[in-house]
């Protein structure tokens, strides 16, 4: 399948795999060879986010990151492929086809409780986990996110979200520490992948998703203990509006020996806006954990 017009092959010169699934086909790059290192990205970003960490990691790890249905270069088939259990369905089914084993998985946003649900069911195949401005327990219970469901939920939501691009137009630069760290052609990157409303369907569900979902996020924070004793590093950008302290402390809370590093001027997207400082920062933690 050729790629888009749109798509900046020098940012990011990976080869494009496909997984048929029987919602549609699942876009991944798999760069490098090694232990298998796979990123799961959030909303409304796509694998393009984890371009700077492939490219740093490659030389010494298999790296792997898909684009959830609805985003990215994947199809975006109509009805309910965009509800989080079958995302983490697809995250599932794509580590058991390429016979993954023993890997780690890199989280943000939306992408942790994707992958974090894997790693429930299947913690003797996980090695370790990298978390970033994340969580895995239902978000109902905040005022803010009840009023951004409550939005997400009405008419005007809706015409946010499909009509106007809501998600990728404003929220995204607005949840950078800093909005000049995401110039006009790297936003582009993100933009592009929602041309018209149809192609925007993902990112209104997700946004629903934070009340409608709330019973399947809370079965993953009842599971935690499961993931306890996993080595993990988590990485915070502290000027991110939307997954703050509390969630930081809270999640940190679910792992016995955590390591815990906060980014101060960086917001809800470290994979963008610090990308040198999470490559060493990710690729030291590998090493101390005999990867």
């Amino acid at each position: 399948m050729a790629a888009p017009d749109w798509l900046d092959r020098v940012a990011y010169p990976f080869t494009s795999r496909w997984l048929d699934l029987p919602s549609g086909r699942l876009h991944y790059i798999d760069e490098g060879q090694g232990r298998p290192v796979v990123m799961v990205h959030g909303t409304p970003d796509w694998s393009f986010l984890w371009r700077h960490l492939v490219k740093a990691l490659a030389p010494r790890y298999r790296c792997l990151a898909l684009d959830n249905l609805g985003f990215g270069l994947s199809d975006r088939p109509p009805g309910s492929w965009y509800l989080p259990e079958h995302q983490a369905a697809n995250l599932k089914m794509l580590i058991e086809r390429l016979g993954l084993r023993d890997l780690t998985l890199v989280l943000h946003d939306f992408g942790g409780p994707f992958g974090l649900h894997y790693a429930l069911d299947k913690p003797d195949n996980v090695h370790s986990l990298v978390l970033m401005n994340t969580w895995m327990w239902s978000l109902a219970d905040d005022r803010r996110v009840a009023r951004v469901a409550r939005l997400a939920g009405s008419r005007l939501g809706r015409y946010l979200y499909l009509e106007w691009n809501l998600s990728a137009r404003l929220i995204m630069k607005r949840a950078f520490g800093d909005p000049a760290r995401l110039p006009p052609s790297v936003h582009a990157q993100y933009l592009a992948p929602f041309p018209d409303p149809a192609s925007r369907a993902a990112t209104w569900a997700y946004a629903r998703a934070l009340w409608g979902s709330r019973e399947w996020f809370d079965r993953l924070w009842k599971r935690r203990e499961r993931l306890r004793d996993l080595p993990v590093l988590i990485l915070w950008g502290m000027k991110d509006p939307a997954v703050r302290e509390p969630e930081l402390v809270r999640l940190q809370s679910a792992f016995t020996r955590p390591e815990v590093v906060r980014l101060p001027d960086v917001g809800h997207f470290p994979p963008e806006e610090a990308p040198d400082r999470l490559a060493m920062l990710i690729g030291g933690f590998l090493e101390r954990d005999g990867r």
